[in-house]
């Protein structure tokens, strides 16, 4: 999709395309102050819903419950792979990926160059086993913890005491807000799609042939994608059209790539990345809810209605 620049970029609350101060976060209210403070950093909410998984009774407790059986049985078979493949795959590494060291960037002692205090065969070997037992473990929970997913982000919200008639239709924070130009059947939708998914996942196979530095570059790929996904019940919540999805986006872009890169980083870490997959539901729970105390406040500016600003009507 392509963006047309706004014309009139030093109007305030004019959308220029550059990195200009989001609109309605100075001198608001004091009970958005938080809020405010949290929207500006917007991969902390990856950090605020594991924090919130591990300790709330209430959240971790549901989704344990959901996954314990499948846990404790992909567990088992993926210890036993590892302990039987090990010697297998640390050969392997020795042979074709310390061998190969423009390609894969490994050495015996070294890592893209860089000395290392540890025997990197075996940590590289480790690496990769940790790899295919989370996949594993994944295969045995993949129906539990989908839907332990699901009930994270609604339970996450219903904890916070909204009911459905909370989120409100959507509000243009923006005076003259990006056109986003976008196509019903462009590249952007088909990849967005369960087909896309596939597709994605199959073109990041070869990354994981790069130790390391492959989880990052992969994550980055699929930065926007994973936290657009994850925001798919905030957008379903408020009704929002497909060009308003896009235009809400698209004037947060450097916001959804961060949190994006964070989650999606988070969830390709061997094992607590299944953990992450759960809490990262919980995270963007948070940060649609501060999103949507802003569209509140944002609302009642525009209706005249803001706390400390005094409503009166038009005498003739």
């Amino acid at each position: 999709m392509s963006v047309v620049p706004a014309e009139m970029a030093g109007v305030p609350g004019a959308y220029g395309g550059g990195d200009l101060p989001t609109p309605y976060t100075e001198d608001v209210p004091s009970n958005l102050r938080r809020a405010t403070s949290r929207l500006q950093f917007p991969p902390s909410y990856v950090l605020v819903g594991f924090y919130r998984l591990v300790t709330d009774r209430n959240l971790y407790v549901p989704a344990w419950q959901k996954c314990k059986h499948g846990l404790i049985r992909g567990a088992t078979v993926a210890v036993v792979w590892g302990v039987g493949s090990f010697k297998i795959q640390r050969k392997f590494v020795e042979l074709f990926l310390i061998k190969s060291p423009r390609v894969t960037g490994l050495s015996r002692d070294a890592l893209f160059g860089i000395p290392m205090p540890f025997d990197l065969p075996t940590y590289a070997t480790l690496f990769f086993l940790s790899s295919q037992v989370s996949a594993v473990i994944y295969f045995f929970l993949s129906r539990n913890i989908r839907i332990a997913r699901e009930r994270a982000y609604d339970q996450t919200i219903a904890s916070r005491g909204k009911g459905a008639d909370w989120w409100r239709p959507y509000v243009e924070e923006w005076d003259n807000p990006p056109r986003v130009e976008g196509t019903r059947w462009g590249l952007g939708v088909f990849m967005s799609g369960a087909v896309g998914s596939i597709v994605t996942k199959l073109l990041m196979i070869p990354l994981n042939f790069v130790p390391f530095a492959g989880i990052f570059i992969a994550a980055w790929f699929k930065a926007l994608g994973t936290a657009r996904y994850l925001h798919q019940p905030y957008f379903k919540a408020k009704t929002m059209t497909r060009d308003q999805v896009s235009t809400f986006i698209e004037e947060r872009k450097w916001d959804y790539r961060a949190f994006g890169f964070a989650a999606a980083l988070a969830e390709r870490l061997p094992l607590i990345g299944l953990i992450f997959s759960i809490s990262n539901r919980i995270g963007a729970a948070m940060w649609a809810h501060d999103l949507e105390k802003r569209q509140h406040y944002v609302a009642a500016v525009k209706a005249g209605l803001a706390p400390g600003i005094e409503h009166k009507p038009k005498m003739d």
